[in-house]
Formats: C-alpha cells, sequence, structure tokens
C-alpha cells in the first residue's frame, strides 16, 4: 500500500527520523503522507487483523496538523529534525486537545487535560506531530496485583506483536506500536521497568533516563523519586533525537532544577566505534524465579552479545558484584508515594469528573464492576488505607536508604570499583536498582529466542551518563542489527 501513501521510494516498514525528513526534504513523501500511511496500518493490524491493540485512542486533528507543518516546511523550513514526525504518547501523558487522559481507567475515560504536560509542549515546539494516545497497564500497574501487563479497561490487552508472548508493561502499547509501524517513535513513562521491560519484549530501543532530565509535569504519577518519562524508538538514533527535544528544565518540577541538559544533541554521542572506547562491567547474579524460570534470561544469547562486545574492543570485566542487587528492598516508599500522588492528582481534577481521591475511585470502581474490574483493585485498596503518607517514619527512612543502597552501595560503587562506563544487564534485571537510584538505562535488541520471542540487554549507568550509555548502546546496535519486523500478515 506504500505507493498511495507516495511512500514507495523508501523503506517505510522501517525508516529512521533522519530518513523520513530527507524524503521530505526531497519532496518524495510528506507528513501529511506518512500521518494517513500510519493510521492505514493501525486501522488494518492494530484494530483489526492480528488485533496488537496498542492504540487507545487517535488525534482527529493529525492530518490538519501534518498539512500545517507541511506548508511550514515549504516556506520557512524544518524546525527540528522532528518536525513533521508522528509521536505516539503514553495513555497517562496529558494533553490539551480533543483526546483524553485516563491512565486506562474507566473512571477517567472523559478526562480532557486543560493543558499539555511539558514534555508535549517541547514536541509541539520542535514541531511533532501527536498522532495519538498509546495503551497501556492501567493506572501503570497500580490498580491490581493480578493484572496481565498491558491491559486497561478502558483500552482492552496489548499483544506482543511477534507472537503470544508477554508484552511488558506498562508502557506496553507505546513499544508495541513502534516495533508493529504504527509509529515512527513513543513516549513511555517508567517508575521500575516500564519503559525497559516492554522495549525488551518489544525488540526496541527505549531509555530509561536519569529522573529529572525530562519534567513529570503533566504526566499521571506513580511516585516522586522514580518516575520520568522516555523514548522508545526502532533505532538507538531515533531514541536520542526524540530525548534531545524531551529534556529540559521545568520551574514547576524540582527534579529537572539540577539538569543542564536542555535540548542537547544526543545524535553528536552516537559512534560506531564505541565499543573500542568503552570498560563494560558484566552482570550475571541472575535472579531465577523473577527471570530464568519465566523465559525472560536466555544464556546463550546473552553471551552473544558479551562476546561482540569483546570482540569490537571493549574492556570487558566479567561477573561483577553489586553489594545491594540482592538486598530484600522493601516497598513503603513506593506506595506511600503512589498514595499521595495520585490523590494530589485526581484531587485536581475538574468537578464534573466522578472521582477526586482513591476512596471515590474504588467506590466508582465497584459500581461499574463489569467494566472496571476485570482483574480486581487489591492494590488500589491497599494504598488507600496509608495514612499520613508523606510524614510515616517508614517513608523517611527508606527514602534515605533506598538512594544509599542503589546509589553508594549499587550502581555507583560498582562503577568506580571496577573502574566501568557502564554496567550491562541481560533483559531488564537492573531495572530496579537504576530506578531507586534515579539512574538512566537504555534497552537494546539482543536477538530473538528459539521460539521467537524476542531477547534484550540493558546498558545503565551513573546520573546524567546518557551520552555514554548512547554511544555504548549504538555501537553495539551497529555491530549487530538484531532488530526485525514482526510479521502481521500471519
Amino acid at each position: 500500500m506504500e505507493h498511495i501513501f507516495g511512500l514507495e521510494k523508501i523503506n517505510s516498514e522501517e525508516a529512521t527520523i533522519l530518513e523520513l525528513q530527507d524524503a521530505m526534504y526531497k519532496g518524495e513523501v510528506t507528513s501529511r503522507d506518512l500521518v494517513m500511511y500510519y493510521m492505514y496500518r493501525i486501522a488494518t493490524f492494530d484494530q483489526s487483523g492480528p488485533m496488537i491493540n496498542s492504540i487507545m485512542e487517535m488525534n482527529p486533528d493529525a492530518i490538519f496538523i501534518a498539512e500545517a507543518l507541511d506548508q511550514e516546511r515549504k516556506l520557512v523550513g524544518a524546525r527540528s529534525p522532528l518536525h513533521g514526525i508522528p509521536v505516539l504518547l503514553k495513555g497517562n501523558i496529558e494533553t490539551k486537545d480533543k483526546m483524553h487522559t485516563s491512565a486506562g481507567a474507566i473512571a477517567l475515560e472523559n478526562h480532557i487535560s486543560a493543558k499539555d504536560a511539558f514534555l508535549v509542549q517541547k514536541l509541539r515546539k520542535a514541531g511533532a506531530i501527536i498522532l495519538g494516545k498509546a495503551n497501556m497497564t492501567e493506572w501503570a500497574n497500580g490498580m491490581s496485583t493480578s493484572m496481565w501487563a498491558g491491559y486497561s479497561s478502558t483500552g482492552g490487552q496489548t499483544k506482543n506483536p511477534y507472537g503470544d508472548y508477554f508484552p511488558g508493561g506498562s508502557s506496553t502499547g507505546s513499544a508495541a506500536s513502534v516495533a508493529a509501524n504504527f509509529t515512527t517513535v513513543a513516549v513511555g513513562t517508567e517508575t521500575s521497568a516500564s519503559i525497559l521491560s516492554p522495549s525488551v519484549q518489544n525488540a526496541v530501543v527505549g531509555i530509561k533516563p536519569t529522573v529529572g532530565l525530562i519534567s513529570r509535569s503533566g504526566i499521571i504519577p506513580w511516585t516522586y523519586s522514580q518516575d520520568t518519562a522516555g523514548p522508545m524508538a526502532r533505532t538507538v538514533t531515533d531514541a536520542a533525537i526524540l530525548l534531545g527535544v524531551l529534556t529540559g528544565k521545568d520551574e514547576s518540577d524540582p527534579a529537572t532544577w539540577k539538569n543542564e541538559c536542555s535540548n542537547v544533541d544526543y545524535t553528536a554521542f552516537l559512534d560506531k566505534d564505541g565499543l573500542s572506547k568503552a570498560t563494560i562491567g558484566i552482570f550475571r547474579n541472575i535472579p531465577p524465579v523473577k527471570y530464568r524460570d519465566i523465559g525472560e534470561y536466555d544464556e546463550k544469547l546473552f553471551n552473544d552479545a558479551v562476546a561482540i562486545l569483546k570482540d569490537y574492543g571493549a574492556n570487558v570485566i566479567e561477573e561483577i558484584e553489586i553489594p545491594s542487587f540482592i538486598r530484600a528492598w522493601e516497598y513503603n516508599k513506593m506506595n506511600i508515594e503512589f498514595k499521595h500522588s495520585v490523590e494530589h492528582y485526581l484531587q485536581s481534577l475538574p468537578a464534573h469528573l466522578p472521582i477526586h481521591t482513591l476512596h471515590e475511585l474504588i467506590e466508582w470502581n465497584e459500581q461499574n464492576t463489569e467494566k472496571a474490574l476485570k482483574y480486581g483493585q487489591d492494590a488500589l485498596k491497599h494504598r488507600s488505607q496509608l495514612e499520613n503518607p508523606l510524614k510515616s517514619q517508614k517513608y523517611i527512612l527508606e527514602s534515605i536508604t533506598d538512594l544509599y543502597y542503589s546509589q553508594n552501595m549499587g550502581i555507583d560503587h560498582a562503577l568506580e570499583k571496577y573502574g566501568l562506563d557502564t554496567i550491562l544487564f541481560p533483559s531488564y534485571v537492573g531495572a530496579d536498582i537504576c530506578a531507586k537510584a534515579g539512574y538512566p538505562s537504555i534497552a537494546v535488541p539482543a536477538g530473538f529466542q528459539d521460539n521467537g520471542r524476542a531477547f534484550g540487554i540493558t546498558f545503565a549507568g551513573t546520573a546524567f551518563s546518557e551520552p555514554t550509555l548512547i554511544r555504548i548502546a549504538f555501537a553495539f546496535e551497529q555491530k549487530t542489527k538484531h532488530r526485525r519486523m514482526p510479521d502481521l500478515k500471519n
């Protein structure tokens, strides 16, 4: 169908941002063509056919916006590498337009935000087209301990486009839509593993940035200490381009006040020979129950990835130790922050919406059980019972100890002890400790298992080490080229 949308001159299924920009500069394709092409694929494969179900809602103005940006390109040129490029947003990111911001909850299905999230403002200023909202695990997996990843009451179940495999969560729709080429790039959010997990499962690149690199303003929260948005793309280059647009200091978000990385060109760190300049520590202490026994760890593919690093000149230090990794972490801080942050968000909602507290949300769900409670709401009920959350002794102590054990006795300890540029984790094994530290990680495809399930690896580092991680991840990607399109026609 590419000829119908004027895309026959490019590899439309795997076209990168730079390739699309070159084609638009030459007049071979327009932003309008691109939006219509993605809409066709969404209608054909996401909403029918294999029913990936990664899209929660389309932007009804997307074609009009694309036409305006095409005209602007002709008159004054492109604003940025994202000019005229379609972007999908996770369903918990606010937009001031005709789309809803619900976090997948039926109780918020009619919520239209009065403002754009700070990162959405950045995207619009760069000339990106907000194509729609991506499906997600409802309340970012904060509702029920039995809820399947990628399920929401408003969006249904997102499937893995590679087959009947775990789709990852909670930015499931963002990852699956990128993998299946329903968009050029997408934005996900993470508290712990919510970008990295679906990126690994769907063979895409996902960057979980340093907390504070991207503003949290206008995103339905989970925690204060760990939440961040991040780019999801088919290539490290595209993820780097999107990251550069999303970053910046926001006066309404204190986490960004230490951030000096506004509008950094992260493509300047793309180096195909980047492995030859890197010292990489290999973490192999894999928890058996959590990863090995559910098929998320493939020893052969991980060893293959390590061999590639060695073959291309990396100084590889095997079997490093992270003292706090096997520590019995507590989750009081996260539960307390969820209670306070979500309650604070609900209280700010317009009066016409049916809920403004966690208790009202729980009661509303119980009154609409058939639509809202396929998996129950035990997690919501547990957190709703926490009293005076920010006054809690457990919260205060755990806020300190989390940082100490994840940073001083965790990531920073290993980096300094072994003289590392980055730590390599199989799959998303390091997601939790990096999330508690507020430190960055980047997930990259690392092949497919014998049964066809995608496998990935994660490079992690200290605060604001995104340039180093991007350099190393890009070099690995260029040497391996593991990603391949899912076959949606069978």
